[in-house]
């Protein structure tokens, strides 16, 4: 008898690009999950027409209409716990969460940043990668935590940054790399082959990696 699928929500605040990689990765028999909710702290982000777009529930919480941080990111979470979900991943959700908020979904939540973590958490990453004179740029998935972009690096992909790189151009070449990134960690969740090692590790197949793995032509090695 086969195991039950993963069933995921999933919160972005702006296109959804990422949300698109996974939905399409769904959707060609390559990623067996069910996505049960899309979220949004903005009613117009164009991940939400996406997810109504492949049938997705979905649901917009304005920041606005809290007195605080804590009280919005409760009933954010309260939400998704009522959507049934057992994974949560950020796919540019652009909001620091307050940490006892999330701590019920630390080992159960992801995030997907652009850069080589630890290298340049928070924002204009290509920028500062482009001013520090960097010869390789990328991405990385990390299991989410109370500090900013700082949980365990489950995964990463690298692209070299090319002479006459501005921010626009490195930032749409990696886009294409975060596309495959994402689903193939999302691939590893879903069989149950990875897992947080508190306090800052991360086990594949209930091995310690010692290194984030690395993403090369679709498949995650170390």
């Amino acid at each position: 008898m086969s195991s039950p699928r993963l069933r995921v929500a999933v919160l972005a605040s702006g296109r959804g690009s990422n949300l698109q990689a996974l939905i399409a990765a769904r959707d060609a028999g390559q990623l067996p999950v069910d996505f049960v909710l899309v979220g949004s702290d903005k009613a117009g982000a164009g991940a939400l027409d996406l997810a109504r777009d492949a049938g997705i529930p979905t649901f917009t919480l304005n920041p606005k209409d809290f007195p605080s941080r804590q009280a919005y990111d409760f009933e954010l979470f309260r939400r998704l716990d009522a959507s049934g979900a057992d994974m949560l991943v950020l796919a540019g959700f652009m909001r620091i969460i307050d940490g006892e908020a999330l701590k019920p979904w630390v080992g159960r939540m992801v995030n997907i940043h652009p850069s080589l973590l630890p290298k340049y958490r928070g924002l204009h990453t290509h920028r500062r990668a482009l001013e520090a004179g960097d010869a390789e740029h990328g991405a990385s998935v990390h299991y989410v935590t109370a500090e900013l972009d700082g949980g365990p690096v489950i995964a990463q992909a690298r692209i070299a940054i090319q002479p006459g790189d501005d921010e626009h151009a490195l930032a749409q070449r990696l886009l294409a790399h975060e596309h495959q990134l994402l689903p193939a960690v999302l691939r590893l969740v879903a069989a149950q082959r990875l897992a947080l090692l508190p306090p800052d590790g991360v086990a594949l197949d209930g091995r310690a990696l010692a290194a984030p793995l690395q993403l090369r032509n679709g498949e995650l090695v170390d």
